[in-house]
Formats: structure tokens, C-alpha cells, sequence
């Protein structure tokens, strides 16, 4: 289902596309980019639908999407009326939350204003006490983690370090000798290159919009995490003088045994891929890589983690959170995504060295595997979904 939206103020365009419904439920983030399209929608709603079936989360697949430059004065009435356009969406069937220029402090005001409390509203009235459910959910978004930040803002990064993690195991590389490339310093690449670091890993290259920083020892991320500004983007001035300063795309093309693009979507495209000197990707942006890319990475070797196991771990997260697998308590949170994550990469690398599978493939062949289930359950009769 596809909904296509004109702001009555501002003529910004805003799109809903539901690729899925899974016990009457579709969930996936409310993004605001300039040039934001239906088709961008519509390919991030059906990765929506893979997350989902890849992690056996009992709802289906859905994205919103806002053609609004986010730091631009009016973008935040054009999304409170995008907001309330999609109102019967989002009060019965669509669980949205962060995503690119969207953070969820934002989202959740705007749904508290239209009297739905929470941006998980959708499938919180659906749990016999709502209140107490609310409550678990607001909790574990809010919990404070080692760095600063909360919870909510970094679980999905954290899942990417995992991934990465799973790779290294797999390949059987040592954390201390394995050196990684991350493009973007959110939540999801700033996360992803924050605990790589805790783990020991070298991170070597970090790109925002203004440049690529490099240091062959690997960097302080957390030092360097810890200048960025209300847009995203590290302080040159508080870089320290061994480290260098390259341009923006120098982090493509890095000599390292990981590269994570964490940016935005169609980074790395067919003319980038001779420049590419990694060992594996991982895709923490969504489909940062395009598929003609992608087949030619394939040829020469390069396997791609793709965007729907790789940077699942927030979508998964809150659904654990919503389903009470998971509570306000990070350790436990970590605990889970970890297991989860380390046992969902090895087998997908597997598959590439014993198959000839691409890690996408093999991933398809799950997700494919859990939707007939899922089809199967409900066709059946049988209730998927059981909120606590």
C-alpha cells in the first residue's frame, strides 16, 4: 500500500508505503531527507519486511518517508501533520520510530501532541495493560549506557559492532589486529565505531560530511565522538594533530579488513567498486550499496553483510523491548542482541565459502523461510503476536 502526501503548508511531499502485515501490523522508522522519494520508501519498507522475517518478529513491514530538509525551520510542523495525515495508520496498524533526520525525542513529542503517547503506539494499546507497557518502553529507551547516551540511541550501532564481530569471528581474525572503515558518526555509525573500539578493534578511517579522518594506530572514537555537533559532524579543531585528514570518499576506498557505510543509501556505487580495499562490508545505512555493486564485490571476492541482518538490531531491539524478551537493563539488552547477532553472520559467510551463496542469498532464503511460517501461523488462525 502506498500513500503519497502534499503538505498543505509547505508543498513538501510525504510518503507511507506498508509492503506488509503481519497480525495486523507493519512496523519501520519516519525519515526527512531533501529528495527523500516514494521509490527510496518503498525499497526501505521492503527491507522492513526482511528485518522483521530474518529476526521471526511477529509483525510485517512498513517506512515513512518526509522530501524535507530536516535542519530546515518548518520541517518539524511538516512532520507533526505528516504525522496526523497518516493518523489511522499510526493509531492502529504502524509502529514508526527514528530514522534519518528523525530522532525518536522528535517523533515521540509529536505523538505525544496528537494524543498517542509513543511512536510504538500501534501495537503498546494492543497489550492488556497499556500503561505498564508504556511504561517498559519508555524506560528502556531512556536507560542510561556507558558514553552518555541512552539506550534507544545506541542499541542499533551496537548491533552493527556485533555483526562486524561475528565476521571477525568467523574469519577467525584477531579483534587486535582487525582494522575497520566506518562512513557516518550517528547513532548508527558513531554507535557501530564506538563499541568496535571498546572491543579492541582498530578503527582506522571515520568519515562524516566533512572529511574522512585516518590514523593507521586506529583512532579515539570516543574521544572524537564526543566533539560532534548538533548536526553530526566532528570538530576539526579538536582533531588531534597525528591524524589525517582526507577527503569525504577516501573512507571507500581504505586499505582495511572491514568497511561499514552508515551514511546514507547508494554510497557505493558500480564506479566505486575498483577502489574498494576491503576485505567485507557491512551495511549499517540502509542499502548503501547498490546491486549492480554488489555483484561485481561478489566477483572480486568481497562478500556484503547486507543492511536487513546488519543493521537490524534496532528494529529487533524494540520489538524485544515491546514484547518484554528485554527490559530497562542494558546489560541484558547487549546480552541478547549479541547472541542474536553472533549467530546470525556466521552462517551467512558460510554459506558464501561453502555454497557460492551470496550473504544476501543466503539471508533471502531465511527471510523467505520465516514469511511462509508466518503466512502459514495466521492463515491457520493462530495468534503470532502476545504483547506483555
Amino acid at each position: 500500500m502506498r500513500v503519497i502526501w502534499t503538505d498543505s503548508v509547505t508543498g513538501c511531499n510525504g510518503y507511507l508505503v506498508v509492503h506488509s502485515l503481519v497480525s495486523g501490523l507493519a512496523t519501520g522508522g519516519t525519515r526527512m531527507r531533501a529528495g527523500c522519494t516514494l521509490s527510496e520508501v518503498e525499497a526501505l519498507a521492503r527491507g522492513m519486511a526482511r528485518k522483521t522475517a530474518v529476526f521471526d518478529l511477529p509483525v510485517g513491514g512498513a517506512k515513512g518517508g518526509i522530501d524535507c530538509d530536516p535542519k530546515d525551520p518548518a520541517a518539524r510542523g511538516v512532520l507533526s501533520r505528516f504525522l496526523q495525515a497518516m493518523r489511522p495508520w499510526v493509531d492502529a496498524h504502524w509502529v514508526t520510530a527514528e530514522d534519518l533526520g528523525v530522532p525518536q525525542h522528535l517523533i515521540d513529542d509529536v505523538f505525544a501532541e496528537l494524543g498517542l503517547h509513543q511512536s510504538y503506539h500501534a501495537a503498546i494499546r494492543r497489550s492488556p495493560d497499556a500503561e505498564r507497557t508504556l511504561r517498559r518502553v519508555r524506560a528502556g529507551l531512556n536507560a542510561p549506557v556507558p558514553g552518555g547516551l541512552l539506550l534507544g540511541d545506541v542499541v542499533g550501532g551496537y548491533g552493527v559492532a556485533q555483526s562486524c564481530l561475528g565476521v571477525v569471528h568467523a574469519r577467525g581474525w584477531a579483534e587486535a589486529e582487525t582494522t575497520v572503515a566506518v562512513q557516518g558518526v550517528g547513532t548508527m555509525g558513531g554507535g557501530a565505531a564506538y563499541y568496535l573500539h571498546e572491543a579492541g578493534l582498530k578503527v582506522v578511517a571515520l568519515a562524516d560530511a566533512a572529511g574522512t579522518l585516518w590514523h593507521p594506530d586506529g583512532l579515539d572514537v570516543p574521544a572524537l565522538l564526543e566533539t560532534r555537533d548538533r548536526f553530526g559532524e566532528i570538530d576539526r579543531a579538536q582533531v588531534p594533530p597525528d591524524v589525517e585528514q582526507l577527503p569525504r570518499e577516501a573512507v571507500l576506498s581504505a586499505e582495511v579488513d572491514v568497511l561499514i557505510p552508515a551514511a546514507v543509501s547508494f554510497t557505493i556505487k558500480a564506479p566505486q567498486v575498483p577502489e574498494v580495499n576491503a576485505k567485507v562490508i557491512i551495511e549499517a545505512a540502509n542499502t548503501p550499496v547498490t546491486e549492480d555493486a554488489e555483484e561485481m564485490l561478489a566477483t572480486r571476492g568481497i562478500p556484503v553483510i547486507p543492511d536487513f541482518v546488519a543493521n537490524a538490531g534496532a528494529v529487533a531491539w524494540a520489538w524485544w523491548l515491546l514484547l518484554g524478551r528485554v527490559d530497562a537493563d542494558p546489560v541484558l539488552s547487549f546480552q541478547v542482541l549479541r547472541e542474536e547477532m553472533l549467530a546470525k553472520i556466521p552462517p551467512l559467510l558460510a554459506a558464501w565459502e561453502t555454497e557460492g551463496l551470496t550473504p544476501r542469498a543466503a539471508a533471502l532464503r531465511l527471510a523467505e523461510l520465516r514469511s511462509e511460517q508466518n503466512r502459514a501461523a495466521e492463515e491457520s488462525g493462530q495468534g503470532l503476536l502476545s504483547i506483555p
